[in-house]
């Protein structure tokens, strides 16, 4: 692989899952980190990296282009085509994989094979507990989302019994080990704990256990097509908890609303991103603006950005901002700069304090998180409360 100092076109390769369950996220995402790339290409007024002027200038003004790969959420193709993407497509870095089991396949290629890898959507812990000396994450993790989840349910009066319902791939599995540390620590009784298959395509049974055991809060990690499936399973068998708090994914996946309607109602996720968040900073609304403008364009009718488009999009900023800095296209000055990185907040549209990256984990250390309430349709900041565009609207309605 031969890799020039200074180019005319940096090639940056993108593994994501664009067909199968997950193809729609995979489209956002898509759509994502095109609006970066075209924003790095061109002189946008917006105050964020690269924003101003065109290509990159620390590397002569060269242009982005982005080659994606289709990983079809399976671990195995996301490993052999970041190797295709690295040893044919000769990029100089790869950005992904959403799904946390792909993405940890995917980058052991990149580190095998030396290149810069920015995850931006996959919040496995163990992510950034290898030791990788190439990987960099600029999400914050399952394990910050869940003690989360405990504190805001420390602010609810009565709520005792907790129980636990998750997709058994890396992402749910992670994710359970940390909500029973928490439910531990803050002193919550676990009465039921449901692993099922994500690919399931009835989930009756396990709706069942879970209304037997009568939790007062439902802790849920689900992806899109099972977060229907599963709300639709609790309609049908009558399962309402005073509260469902999600883990993002497949609850705030675009579809998810479009798909339940009045029966999403009141759910709330965890998030790292809202459009209510333009009211306190205008860059949220100006970017959305323009990622509608682009999905008009290419599907036909406007879509807002969620949480999981947003993170795509400040994740290719930020390494297309440190390929910048690097001046070259050498992975290991580029491997340099990111662990260089420092971007302020008034740069992000995400309500962290910076992107910053622990030189031992390489973990965006600037991260945080916060809780939205599905309400009349829309996604709602409700916790942190100094954030927050409305209060929480506790409990759930009944079914009936």
């Amino acid at each position: 692989m031969i890799l020039l100092a200074v180019a005319s076109e940096i090639v940056i390769g993108a593994v994501y899952p664009l067909s199968g369950n997950l193809a729609k996220v995979g489209t956002d995402i898509k759509d994502a980190v095109e609006l970066a790339a075209e924003i790095v290409n061109d002189d946008v007024d917006l105050p964020v990296p690269l924003g101003k002027g065109k290509g990159l200038p620390g590397v002569g003004g060269a242009r982005v282009r982005v080659v994606f790969a289709d990983h079809q959420s399976s671990p195995e193709k996301g490993l052999s085509e970041a190797e295709r993407l690295i040893t044919q497509e000769h990029v100089v870095a790869l950005i992904g994989s959403y799904n946390s089991n792909v993405t940890a396949t995917a980058s052991q290629a990149a580190e095998r094979l030396k290149i810069p890898f920015l995850n931006e959507t996959s919040t496995s812990p163990l992510l950034t507990a290898r030791g990788f000396k190439w990987f960099f994450r600029t999400t914050p993790t399952d394990d910050e989302f869940s003690d989360n989840f405990f504190k805001f349910l420390k602010t609810r009066k009565g709520v005792k019994r907790v129980a636990l319902m998750y997709e058994n791939t890396l992402f749910g599995s992670d994710v359970s080990r940390f909500e029973k540390r928490y439910a531990e620590k803050y002193g919550y009784e676990v009465v039921a704990d449901v692993a099922y298959d994500a690919k399931s395509t009835n989930l009756t049974s396990e709706i069942q256990r879970l209304k037997s055991a009568s939790p007062e809060v439902l802790l849920q990690t689900s992806y899109t097509s099972d977060a229907i499936l599963s709300t639709k399973t609790m309609k049908d068998l009558d399962f309402r908890p005073q509260a469902i708090l999600a883990m993002d994914a497949g609850h705030v996946a675009s579809e998810f609303v479009p798909a339940l309607g009045k029966d999403a109602e009141g759910i709330i996720s965890r998030e790292v991103w809202a459009l209510g968040l333009g009211a306190k900073k205008p860059i949220v609304a100006r970017v959305n603006d323009l990622f509608r403008k682009r999905t008009q364009a290419s599907r036909g009718a406007p879509v807002d950005m969620d949480g999981t488009s947003a993170r795509a999009f400040v994740g290719f900023l930020v390494l297309c901002e440190a390929i910048n800095r690097a001046g070259s296209t050498e992975p290991e000055k580029i491997r340099a700069a990111l662990e260089a990185t420092n971007i302020s907040a008034e740069a992000l549209i995400m309500p962290w304090q910076g992107v910053k990256f622990d030189p031992k984990t390489h973990q965006n250390a600037l991260g945080s998180g916060i809780l939205v309430q599905i309400q009349d349709g829309k996604y709602v900041v409700v916790y942190p409360f100094e954030l927050a565009q409305a209060e929480v609207r506790w409990p759930l309605a009944a079914w009936k």
